[in-house]
């Protein structure tokens, strides 16, 4: 699931930064898993946790998801 899915779901894809956002202040990553909601194109987009993206990819590779991402220039 994308942040433009879940924006789709409240209204329309112009809500995705808004979703972003929210994620981004989740007090409670384990209880609302915000790590599971990937950016458009299947990337991991980001993540609020200590190493951020690295440590989403982490969690998604224990949860045994799989996640085609290479590593671009401002990741």
């Amino acid at each position: 699931m994308t942040y433009g899915d879940i924006a789709k779901r409240l209204g329309g894809v112009e809500l995705s930064r808004d979703v972003g956002q929210a994620l981004g202040r989740n007090p409670c990553p384990i209880v609302v898993p915000c790590h599971r909601v990937l950016a458009a194109g299947d990337r991991p987009g980001g993540f609020s946790a200590s190493d951020g993206v690295t440590t989403k990819l982490r969690m998604l590779a224990i949860e045994g998801a799989i996640v085609n991402h290479t590593p671009g220039l401002f990741d």
